[in-house]
């Protein structure tokens, strides 16, 4: 099962996804290829507290129905959903860090039977009714991959938490010798970093160790009360353009439609009320620790490299207003019911 799924995710690595299907019509399509026994595993009502789930790490009780459970047909399915939710870029990343678990296990000295790192174990959960005029959502989510979608009457309208990950972050050795999966959120970052001056580097750096892992964590409502580091206010213009850029590498994970809504906010709260901070080494490779953030009023952004050596990749896009569909989403859902 695992040959057959990496075949498959390596074959269609590099197909350029259309989004022309609508993610009621592909959601549908993915439920209507499952048995009674695989939908049991995969619907849940849009109220369950399951929805809110947030694990970005391995876990044994993950809920919904897992790759390797699915044939061929409802894995073409189940990454044509992503496509409909996902820009391409985020797609090929996720396919590529769903195939370091091959790699991790090779580099971990595991057994053949042992399943602790195994690119099945990603699982695809439905919460509530899909349809044209109904509220409902769906999650994707396993190791380094979570994100959690939110949908009313046809339209995208949440998307977070939205977390990617990579360990190894730059594969030491092997045939992918090098690889870095999510390279330009680091070196797009350190490039804005190395154009600050002395006192605008003082006013960045917020602790000189920087945190072991994201500081918002799988918390159900993400929050950093005092925000810190470098406004967009104290930056120049080329520090400013730098940083609208990493901002727009970490929203352009989905779709343009909701991306460029979700930009629009973002900018409607106040570009001079973004944050820019950082943490630890500032130097970049295995053995710098290091940290930042982007943090406005309708969102933060965080990227931590330190676990592994600093070899070990978290990221996360988390929406203030809108994480896991908003309370006034599920108010509506009530309302309705």
């Amino acid at each position: 099962m695992i040959r057959r799924l990496l075949l498959f995710i390596s074959i269609n690595l590099f197909f350029i996804p259309g989004y022309s299907q609508d993610v009621v019509s592909a959601v549908n399509k993915f439920i209507n290829l499952l048995d009674s026994n695989q939908k049991a595993k995969t619907l849940f009502p849009f109220d369950s507290d399951e929805r809110y789930g947030f694990h970005y790490f391995p876990i044994d009780n993950r809920k919904g129905i897992p790759m390797d459970e699915l044939n061929a047909a409802q894995q073409q399915a189940a990454f044509d959903l992503i496509k409909t939710c996902l820009s391409e870029p985020a797609t090929n990343k996720i396919k590529e860090i769903i195939s370091l678990e091959v790699i991790l296990k090779e580099l971990e000295h595991r057994k053949a039977n042992d399943h602790f790192r195994d690119p099945g174990k990603y699982y695809y959960t439905i919460f509530g009714v899909p349809g044209n005029n109904t509220i409902w959502g769906w999650r994707l989510e396993g190791h380094h991959v979570s994100f959690n979608f939110s949908v009313q009457n046809k339209k995208l309208i949440a998307a977070t938490p939205g977390f990617l990950g990579a360990n190894p972050a730059i594969v030491p050795d092997g045939p992918e010798k090098g690889k870095e999966i999510l390279k330009d959120e680091k070196e797009m970052a350190f490039k804005l970093l190395r154009s600050f001056s002395d006192d605008e580097m003082k006013k960045t750096m917020i602790e000189s160790n920087a945190p072991s892992d994201i500081v918002t964590s799988i918390n159900r409502k993400a929050m950093i009360e005092h925000p810190s580091g470098i406004r967009y206010s104290e930056m120049t213009v080329s520090q400013q353009q730098q940083l609208l850029q990493l901002i727009n590498l970490y929203v352009h994970r989905f779709t343009k439609l909701f991306a460029d809504d979700m930009l629009k906010e973002i900018q409607k709260a106040g570009l001079n009320n973004l944050w820019f901070a950082w943490a630890g080494h500032t130097e970049s490779g295995p053995g710098h620790p290091h940290y930042y953030r982007i943090q406005g009023p309708t969102f933060i952004i965080e990227y931590d490299n330190t676990q592994n050596n600093a070899n070990h990749v978290h990221t996360v896009v988390r929406d203030l207003q809108h994480d896991f569909g908003g309370d006034e989403l599920l108010e509506h859902y009530k309302s309705s019911h």
